[in-house]
């Protein structure tokens, strides 16, 4: 019996070492991705919890947005094969998941701010050799905010709420953006320094 609760302990240390290995990568930018990826497709499913806690029954189709959890969580795969491929994969997913949950939800529901951390992505994983890469890449949630606010858009979304659960959904996930752009500028502050002397395709 007194073994149990050591046993226990030590399963987090070891959970916490099969993640960094998961997410490990010899490129610094494409280390970073891997993990970014990581922490977005494990947060998928929490996602419609916290609308759930902000308007109520309401958001249990909000269970819908979290159907790219498994593309976010399978580019460290990805990223074994071919470095840069992961590093566009990262934003580019995020953009069209962004996309499909203004559909799903909405403009006035915020998600369309889910475009900044795209954005962020896009110019941060990249080297200076890749910058028109990087503006490719860039251009997709530009490009798609152009056409849903001046174009004719995606059309009416798929569900609907009241002005006061709109309201309510609105700092969910301002806050939910704040959070994420914040880790992803913490994460890959230096990152571009140190790529400049690892040479990884």
């Amino acid at each position: 019996m007194s073994d149990m609760p050591r046993h226990h302990g030590q399963n987090k240390p070891g959970r916490a070492r099969g993640i960094a290995a998961y997410t490990a990568h010899p490129h610094p930018l494409t280390a970073a991705t891997c993990l970014t990826a990581c922490i977005i497709g494990a947060n998928g499913p929490f996602y419609p919890f916290y609308l759930y806690l902000s308007i109520g029954a309401a958001a249990v189709p909000c269970l819908l947005t979290m159907l790219a959890s498994p593309l976010f969580l399978a580019i460290p795969l990805l990223a074994r094969r071919h470095s840069r491929a992961a590093r566009i994969a990262l934003p580019v997913l995020g953009t069209l998941n962004t996309i499909w949950c203004v559909k799903l939800l909405g403009m006035a529901s915020g998600v369309a701010l889910f475009l900044l951390p795209c954005i962020s992505l896009a110019a941060l994983s990249f080297t200076t050799a890749e910058r028109r890469l990087s503006l490719a890449v860039l251009a997709l949630p530009f490009m798609f905010y152009l056409w849903q606010i001046y174009g004719p858009g995606l059309g009416a979304p798929l569900l609907s709420f009241t002005p006061a659960q709109y309201a309510a959904l609105l700092p969910v996930n301002a806050a939910s953006v704040g959070t994420l752009t914040a880790f992803i500028g913490l994460l890959y502050a230096g990152k571009a320094t140190a790529q400049s002397v690892v040479t990884v395709e």
